[in-house]
């Protein structure tokens, strides 16, 4: 016999009420950032109170306290982890400064989550969005090695995020069949490599 004890029916039942909180917890949280993205596909920012998140979530105001401090703090959320994402799959690809093909697989990702990205970028969390993607993409500069680049890597590194931002919002506002992923890879390519990113 080994010396662990054995689990009580106490014991059982809390590990078990625990797991279900924390499973409810998630789903919570999932269902917050939700309603305020559908939310932000509505009306801006400003508009929206936290009763209104809760009440298209289905939870109690209370609960949103236990996730978030405040509205911003969740749009924060929402923000960081999807430009993480993308940051993540550009560093992943671009290898060798193979720009190219990480403007494509920025595209291909966009479009995968163009319902997303079009509130995020053109609902009203556009402003946060495009401080969050400056202030991730500045952060990013420091850590990775330099880019070759005609300006400043931290002045670069905001030109980019930016002309990035920026063209995604125009493109999401297009008609879905009016640019091909190749094409906003294409012009992504044309306005940073052939600027920012050329070398001397």
């Amino acid at each position: 016999m080994s010396g662990t004890a054995p689990l009580t029916r106490a014991k059982t039942s809390a590990l078990v009420s625990s797991a279900s909180r924390d499973a409810r917890a998630i789903r919570s949280g999932a269902a917050l950032r939700q309603a305020l993205l559908a939310l932000l596909g509505e009306r801006s920012l400003d508009q929206i109170t936290i009763r209104d998140i809760c009440a298209r979530a289905g939870v109690h105001y209370a609960t949103f306290f236990r996730h978030y401090p405040t509205r911003e703090a969740l749009l924060n959320g929402i923000a960081r982890d999807e430009i993480a994402r993308l940051n993540a799959l550009a560093l992943g690809i671009r290898g060798d400064d193979n720009y190219k093909a990480a403007f494509l697989a920025l595209c291909v990702y966009v479009d995968n989550h163009r319902a997303l990205w079009s509130t995020l970028l053109n609902g009203g969390a556009g402003g946060t969005m495009r401080e969050e993607w400056v202030r991730q993409s500045a952060h990013t500069a420091q850590m990775e090695p330099a880019i070759h680049s005609r300006l400043p890597t931290d002045l670069a590194s905001i030109c980019a995020a930016t002309l990035i931002a920026e063209t995604f919002a125009w493109w999401l506002a297009q008609p879905k069949s009016s640019y091909s992923v190749e094409n906003v890879a294409g012009i992504l390519d044309r306005l940073l490599t052939g600027s920012l990113f050329a070398l001397e």
